[in-house]
């Protein structure tokens, strides 16, 4: 039975390789691997809590679960924006937190092979953004693939595991 039970976990891991869940950000896509993304759901009301970073704009309750919320907006150093009826929080796993990611919109999973992934350009001598893991190339079209584990960092997650 137990081998069994694995068996279905590697098939469900082999089913997501190569698949993203894509949203907008202003004029740039980017993708998220969508074995990190849990669930996604409209704009609510966002509880603010002192002292966390601007980009982590409070907690929300999701069904008894207070969660944390980031807007990757801010996170990207980009121009912040109001909240709308097409803005949606997707709800990854980072490690043991759970973190609401808000975005402007999203817009559907996506397959990308592993040919059609390339690194992201190193634009200054040592520089790489950390936060693009590859660029994936569907069509015509760019899409900024995330690391979705270094959006925070390791004491970024331990602050806000604090904080709740």
């Amino acid at each position: 039975m137990q081998e069994i039970r694995e068996e279905d976990i590697e098939l469900e891991e082999d089913t997501q390789k190569g698949r993203f869940l894509t949203f907008s950000l202003g004029k740039e896509t980017y993708g998220l691997e969508i074995r990190y993304v849990t669930e996604i759901i409209g704009i609510q009301s966002i509880t603010e809590i002192p002292e966390l970073p601007e980009y982590v704009r409070g907690i929300i309750n999701l069904r008894g679960k207070i969660i944390p919320v980031m807007d990757v907006r801010l996170r990207f150093k980009k121009e912040p924006r109001d909240y709308n009826d097409r803005t949606c929080i997707i709800v990854v796993d980072i490690g043991e937190l759970s973190i609401g990611l808000i975005v402007d919109s999203v817009s559907e999973v996506l397959s990308i092979d592993d040919k059609d992934m390339v690194e992201p350009p190193k634009l200054n001598k040592g520089y790489q953004n950390r936060y693009i893991k590859n660029i994936g190339k569907v069509g015509t079209e760019v899409k900024l693939l995330l690391d979705c584990e270094k959006l925070l960092t390791e004491i970024e997650v331990e602050d806000l595991k604090e904080s709740l």
